[in-house]
């Protein structure tokens, strides 16, 4: 597919190329089958995303790719747990009565703050984070990460 602008005419993947992809990163542990789980889904819909935006558009190629319905963006697949400011962050995006489900024996936002500084092994995988869109994926649900990556599309 072509984009034009006046006499300058461009291919959908020329134009994306001049602006900034959205960040998804992953909160990952290799040991960890889930997490292996959902890098495999993230690399697909990256790997789709990014294939979508130099095919020929005129040609319908749903049924072969289902991860292919957003823009491309830049998966970042991360092994160190977040920051504390990202924390807070991913509590805004899931609710922060989540404390237990994103850092082991997190009784509160707070509590889970403080674990995460003493040992940031405490911090459970695999997250997903879209940042751009305000939402996250605790675990490896397939149709929930995919929910999440095709976010973007609907902007």
């Amino acid at each position: 597919m072509e984009v034009t602008f006046g006499r300058i005419s461009l291919t959908l993947f020329e134009f994306w190329q001049g602006k900034t992809l959205d960040v998804i990163t992953l909160f990952h542990k290799p040991s960890i089958s889930a997490s292996v789980r959902a890098a495999n889904i993230l690399k697909q819909a990256s790997a789709a995303a990014s294939a979508t935006a130099t095919e020929d558009q005129a040609s319908d190629h749903t049924a072969q790719n289902k991860h292919a319905d957003r823009d491309p963006f830049e998966l970042e697949i991360t092994e160190n747990p977040p920051t504390a400011d990202q924390l807070k962050s991913i509590f805004d995006y899931v609710g922060s009565g989540k404390a237990a489900q994103l850092v082991e024996g997190a009784a509160s936002q707070s509590d889970a703050l403080r674990k995460l500084k003493e040992n940031g092994d405490a911090f459970k995988r695999p997250v997903v984070v879209d940042w751009v869109n305000a939402r996250a994926v605790v675990g490896d649900q397939e149709s929930e990460i995919l929910k999440l990556v095709r976010s973007s599309a609907n902007k």
